[in-house]
């Protein structure tokens, strides 16, 4: 059975309407990816933690998220859509009030874990809700309001967060979503219905598939456990995460195994056998990697080399956030007249050439040209999103939707934080091995070395400093100089690694079907 034979079944309230509210609640969510970053030494400071450990709060809401991303399609299943969305959103927002008022690590890394197994059910919600409240035809539209969510949120994060640190304190970047999350509920309740055959779905249950269940919490929650706290525990030098990495790998190669062989599996692999399908995770995993990368690298560079305050750095992603809500209307136009799979293409061509253009970073770049930057990244994604999405679904038959939105949400979640993970990790890497190399220029008998000195005397002696102290001084300076070009080196070098990462998943737009089901707003056609 193919998208194009669904049933056709309309919604009692206008579907516009539907996206919007059903946005609002993933929009909630996947701010709360990237706002509570800027907060963690505000967090340590206040419950009396250090900063590793407080990042504990970051490592709890990943592990949750990825394992309930992974089994959101058969609580929805089992539940009724509706009501399992309605109860993420309530107890989502319960949650943030919850961290807002913790007083200890302990707890508020409780109620993050709270905040992460129930936010893991909102954006395959959203995205199966979507899929059905829409004809194939205006899908395209329709993944526009939800791009907002999916782009438009991790961007903002950074700059909300800054913003709420400095002028109010760090409780409130979990307050925010009160107000946003009681609306949430109430909107949702009245506009949102379950079809047809969402109500025949809960009637026949799939029952608890116990073995598949607890191999895909041990597979995700290690490897989750892993990718985000290999940077501070020294990635595979540490016994722990060998450990863990061991443990998550062995639990999603049974948990695979498992699924295959099952008479009602937690989750149907049989979503995988639709191309279109399988593509398309791939690539909305590519994206989710570049867009979570890209993200946090920028304003880490802007805070660590350049010294700039948290909401400054924060600032630097705003325009692009704007860039993306104008390209979307624009490339949902451009899908009705060129193959969706030339647009993909397209759009990861321009991320790895704005990744390119990223790495020309000098210890003089302005904060102009740092916006430029992150704009031209965030163009390129405006190219990617909707028509990915829109492609996935199209030939997805209707009775994968839960298991396909799970899945294609887990892929861009799960890939996001390894992209997080490893662009960190990569610029610890790479200042390390820079520092090396420029190590061996930072010796008198190097006659750049010597000139650089001697420069520097001169411009202290200029200034008034003490003669003995000049020598000591412009040494000091030097050496910071060192550190700083270093540093400059390793971000560049991992913008141009995301950039290779970005050309390389061109090709793979070619094994999306040209053959289209009828009505598919473009396609692949």
């Amino acid at each position: 059975m193919s998208a194009a034979a669904d049933q056709p079944w309309k919604p009692a309230h206008n579907p516009w309407l539907i996206a919007i509210v059903v946005t609002m609640a993933a929009f909630m969510e996947i701010l709360d990816t990237t706002i509570v970053n800027v907060a963690l030494p505000y967090i340590a400071g206040s419950l009396a933690a250090s900063n590793d450990e407080a990042t504990y709060t970051l490592t709890a809401y990943l592990v949750a998220n990825g394992i309930v991303l992974t089994i959101a399609g058969w609580l929805s299943d089992t539940i009724g859509r509706k009501r399992y969305f309605l109860i993420c959103i309530a107890m989502f927002t319960v949650s943030s009030f919850l961290c807002g008022i913790a007083q200890s690590l302990g707890q508020i890394i409780l109620f993050r874990l709270m905040q992460g197994f129930f936010g893991g059910g909102l954006q395959p919600s959203q995205q199966a809700i979507i899929l059905d409240t829409f004809p194939p035809a205006k899908r395209g539209a329709a993944f526009g309001v939800t791009a907002v969510a999916t782009i438009v949120a991790p961007v903002l994060g950074p700059t909300l967060g800054g913003y709420l640190v400095e002028h109010l304190d760090w409780r409130w970047i979990f307050f925010v979503n009160v107000p946003v999350g009681i609306l949430a509920v109430i909107l949702n309740g009245i506009l949102v219905q379950d079809p047809p055959h969402e109500q025949a779905k809960k009637n026949r249950k799939r029952g608890i598939d116990y073995i598949g269940l607890s191999l895909i919490v041990i597979g995700i929650g290690c490897l989750q456990i892993a990718v985000d706290r290999g940077e501070d525990d020294g990635w595979f030098g540490s016994p722990f995460i060998v450990t863990m990495t061991i443990i998550g790998g062995l639990g999603v190669f049974f948990a695979i195994c498992w699924l295959l062989i099952a008479k009602k599996p937690i989750i149907d692999l049989d979503v995988f056998r639709d191309k279109n399908f399988s593509i398309g995770c791939i690539l909305i995993g590519a994206m989710g990697f570049a867009l979570y990368a890209s993200a946090v690298i920028i304003p880490q560079f802007a805070q660590n080399v350049l010294g700039y305050p948290a909401l400054q750095s924060g600032l630097i992603l705003s325009p692009g956030g704007m860039v993306v809500i104008v390209m979307i209307p624009l490339v949902g136009q451009l899908m009705k007249v060129v193959q969706t799979r030339y647009i993909v293409m397209f759009g990861f061509s321009l991320m790895g050439v704005a990744l390119m253009y990223s790495s020309k970073l000098s210890p003089t770049i302005d904060f102009k040209t740092l916006v430029i930057m992150r704009s031209l990244q965030t163009a390129a994604l405006g190219f990617l999103f909707v028509p990915i999405s829109t492609i996935t679904y199209l030939t997805l038959p209707q009775k994968y939707r839960s298991d396909g939105a799970a899945m294609f949400s887990m892929f861009r979640n799960v890939f996001g934080s390894l992209g997080i993970s490893l662009s960190t990790a990569a610029v610890t890497e790479r200042r390390q091995a820079d520092q090396a190399h420029l190590s061996s220029f930072m010796t008198p008998l190097r006659q750049g070395y010597n000139t650089f000195v001697q420069e520097s005397e001169h411009t202290l002696r200029t200034l008034g400093r003490a003669a003995d102290s000049v020598h000591q001084q412009a040494v000091s300076y030097t050496y910071q100089t060192y550190m700083k070009q270093a540093s400059i080196l390793a971000y560049g070098n991992v913008f141009q690694y995301t950039a290779i990462i970005a050309f390389l998943v061109v090709p793979f737009c070619f094994l999306i079907s040209a053959k289209t089901a009828q009505g598919g707003g473009g396609g692949g056609h």
